[in-house]
């Protein structure tokens, strides 16, 4: 009788809280609509470093057709890809070194990242190398924000491989190769994150069953601190090889010295 009732209190708990969260996913109000207007216009006013995720997709996008004349198949060879990030961030040093960064959805680097999550790997395989640009680098962050190409076959990428087998781009100001340390969380909608554990999965599903994801969010461990090496050839500026690169105003741009009062 006892477990009756609470299992009907969980219920009604459950209901009252799933309904509850509903409306924070609802269409936004206008108020909703001038804290985003309002937000977006002061983000503007502040620099952002830019950087660029690369990894390898997955292997069915890679998988060779089937021929019937051919009995063994090769492994089908890895095909890198790289996406610009419009947001990245440490988030914590202690007790394990974190970054977070999210990516538009759907795209190839977000299925690419996802499926890596899902496969069993060995602890300190890295599934992918975060590169943080350098001043000179802005045409690497155009070029890595196009949906459209796979920017490896261009010869103006120059980059080494990670002791894992994953792009370094050459000339950045640093590069971590890092693990995601789970699948992606979807921002369109936070119910997930008043679910207890074992709903988490359910939560998940039904968000994705909704409205659309417009982009995930990603928390990955840092396991290694890539050394980056220099690019062939000479840049116009040899100073912007040390400096970051950010995004400001719509515009890339680096850091200056403040002056003295």
């Amino acid at each position: 009788m006892l477990q009756s009732c609470t299992s009907a209190v969980r219920r009604t708990t459950h209901n009252l809280n799933h309904n509850v969260l509903r409306s924070y996913s609802s269409a936004p109000s206008a108020q909703s609509k001038l804290v985003k207007q309002s937000l977006r216009n002061l983000l503007r006013e502040t620099a952002q470093p830019v950087a660029v995720v690369t990894s390898t997709l997955p292997d069915h996008e890679t998988a060779p057709r089937s021929d019937s004349s051919i009995q063994y198949q090769k492994k089908p060879p890895l095909i890198f890809h790289g996406a610009t990030l419009s947001s990245f961030t440490s988030i914590a040093l202690d007790p394990h070194p974190l970054v977070a960064f999210s990516l538009r959805v759907p795209s190839r680097m977000a299925l690419a990242l996802n499926a890596h999550a899902s496969k069993p790997q060995m602890q300190m395989s890295s599934h992918m190398v975060v590169n943080i640009l350098s001043a000179a680098q802005p045409h690497i962050a155009q070029l890595f924000s196009r949906p459209d190409l796979h920017p490896f076959s261009n010869s103006e990428v120059q980059w080494t491989q990670s002791a894992d087998g994953l792009p370094v781009i050459k000339g950045a100001l640093g590069a971590l190769s890092c693990a995601v340390v789970g699948r992606s969380l979807p921002l369109s909608d936070t119910r997930w994150l008043r679910s207890s554990m074992e709903e988490w999965e359910t939560e998940v599903q039904q968000v994705e069953g909704g409205s659309g994801l417009a982009s995930e969010l990603f928390i990955a461990r840092v396991l290694r601190v890539e050394d980056v090496q220099e690019p062939e050839g000479q840049f116009k500026n040899e100073k912007l090889r040390t400096l970051p690169l950010l995004y400001h105003r719509r515009a890339y741009t680096t850091v200056g010295k403040i002056p003295n009062p």
